[in-house]
């Protein structure tokens, strides 16, 4: 395999491009270089396939990628890292260790939970003797249950993970899943099944709210997602040292050292097609031919954008339009100086009428009064983000997706003013005159700013009806030739199941080509928590 030579880099992400290469040698081309489609693209590339990635955006990374300004340095969209061992497994299925790339750190404690209702929080720790110590401290009876949930989960994630590991293949998948379902109750909420561990009300959000990470209501959310909070406490919550874009770029850099060409801030504007094969893409530069399609962009968005309506029935548009979507986010990323050291490295707000700011979100589609938040305080951890005597607050509002119901052009001012009050109540003081860099992401910059289809952040909902096979599939049965990845197919939303659909595609795309995967599937074996990371 060639390591590309003498090429440029790009001067915002810092990451080398061959830009302009014109090569008419039938390749494997992926849309996005967002964290599925570099993950594919380093597998494709290690077993000596040609691969072009062609990136919209002028830097790698796609959402998890960053920015800033006046010294500031935020992560786009996630901030934290949740079972690294998958990514581990694809550094070191292509001859990289994910530890020499990264600097990932363990956070301890992993959060702090703040109650509205109660004016009460918690330190949610990975250490589970003193969790429980924490959960006596306001629930005495629940803490005895602690260590039940937790191995009911370590069962519920050994069966979930040949599922989540292996592609879509029609009626003998719904079998398999079948025989799961007494251990998996996805007809079950995950509030009904944390009610068989926890009684008090503010442990069973302490043990919920992670389903936001697929965006969606605990009270609607698939009971199997209790194997979110699970992964937390068994592996941890991580930061990479220099936020997740770190990550992306050592995932484009491995990926340019295996030979992959990156086009970055080029546009593909149309699939080109003979009959139901994908056969290559017209970019804003270009046109490139290819005998394989990797798609990493939005799914929705993508199908409407890139493929004729008329070539898609089960996808078609009118039933996209169908279909449930997440919540989206309001962001506000402020640079500010000083610190606050009191704040946690990673704070949830959950209000006092939860159940009716969830319900705002999802069924209402209006803004909260007392919305619940999410802040990541970095400073105190990664000194790297900020200018000296400087830190930077990264602050999430779940929203409803993009909706009549708010015309965010108007409504953001307002919100942003009352945000900035409700930050007062986890600590958040005298903010406003210590602001040294700002930017605010809406719903509606998610929707027409990064193609996002209603600006659903989280891609189509994890509902029973669109949970796992049920979402659009790995090798997309629409059409011949090509592969989707990324929280838009199986196995779903969330870095390591995004990292997941990398593995399964690329594997399909060896597979259909005759070609050896077994070392692929190697790289699915777990690896100790401990050779991978230090403690913050």
């Amino acid at each position: 395999m060639k390591t590309p030579n003498s090429i440029p880099v790009d001067r915002e992400s810092g990451i080398r491009l061959k830009d302009g290469d014109r090569s008419d040698t039938a390749e494997i081309v992926i849309i996005g270089a967002g964290p599925g489609g570099l993950a594919t693209a380093m597998l494709l590339a290690y077993a000596g396939h040609s691969v072009r990635i062609i990136e919209r955006l002028p830097f790698a990374g796609g959402r998890t990628s960053s920015f800033g300004g006046n010294g500031f340095k935020f992560d786009l969209g996630p901030t934290f890292f949740l079972y690294p061992q998958i990514l581990e497994g694809i550094f070191r299925a292509v001859g990289r260790r994910l530890e020499d790339e990264v600097d990932m750190r363990r956070v301890d404690p992993q959060y702090r939970i703040h109650f509205g209702d109660t004016g009460e929080s918690i330190l949610c720790v990975p250490d589970m003797v003193e969790m429980q110590k924490t959960i006596a401290t306001i629930a005495p009876a629940d803490a005895a249950n602690l260590p039940r949930y937790l191995a009911d989960n370590r069962k519920k994630l050994e069966a979930l993970t040949p599922v989540i590991q292996s592609p879509s293949a029609g009626f003998k998948d719904y079998f398999t899943i079948a025989k799961l379902l007494t251990v998996l109750r996805p007809w079950s909420s995950l509030e009904d099944e944390l009610r068989k561990y926890f009684a008090d009300r503010r442990i069973r959000r302490a043990f919920s709210f992670q389903s936001k990470y697929v965006g969606m209501s605990p009270y609607n959310c698939p009971s199997m997602f209790s194997i979110l909070s699970f992964l937390e406490y068994e592996t941890g919550v991580h930061h990479p040292i220099g936020g997740c874009a770190a990550v992306t770029q050592a995932m484009a850099r491995v990926a340019l050292q295996l030979g992959v060409r990156m086009h970055l801030g080029e546009d593909v504007e149309a699939i080109q097609f003979e009959g139901k094969r994908a056969v290559g893409v017209k970019t804003t530069r270009g046109e490139y031919p290819c005998d394989a399609l990797v798609i990493n962009a939005d799914f929705a968005n993508a199908m409407r954008r890139l493929v004729p309506n008329e070539m898609r029935s089960k996808w078609s548009n009118e039933k996209l339009d169908k279909k449930k979507y997440s919540c989206s986010t309001f962001m506000m990323y402020l640079g500010i100086e000083g610190h606050y050291r009191d704040v946690a490295h990673h704070t949830v707000y959950i209000p006092d009428d939860y159940e009716q700011n969830l319900h705002d979100i999802e069924d209402g589609n209006v803004l909260s009064e007392d919305p619940s938040f999410y802040l990541q305080n970095a400073g105190i951890t990664d000194p790297t983000l900020a200018p000296k005597g400087h830190s930077g607050l990264y602050v999430l509002v779940p929203v409803t997706n993009s909706t009549e119901n708010v015309d965010w052009t108007k409504q953001w001012a307002p919100f942003r003013k009352k945000m900035m009050k409700h930050l007062e109540k986890i600590g958040v003081t005298d903010l406003e005159r210590r602001i040294r860099y700002e930017r605010v992401i809406t719903p509606r910059e998610w929707a027409h700013g990064y193609r996002i289809e209603r600006g659903a952040v989280f891609n189509l909902a994890h509902t029973l009806g669109q949970l796992l096979q049920f979402r659009p599939n790995n090798r997309f049965e629409e059409l011949d030739g090509v592969y989707l990845v990324g929280g838009g197919t199986h196995p779903g939303s969330g870095l390591p199941v995004i990292f997941e659909s990398a593995r399964i595609s690329s594997r399909l795309i060896l597979e259909d080509r005759g070609e050896d995967t077994k070392w692929i599937d190697e790289s699915a074996a777990p690896v100790a928590i401990d050779k991978l990371l230090k403690v913050a």
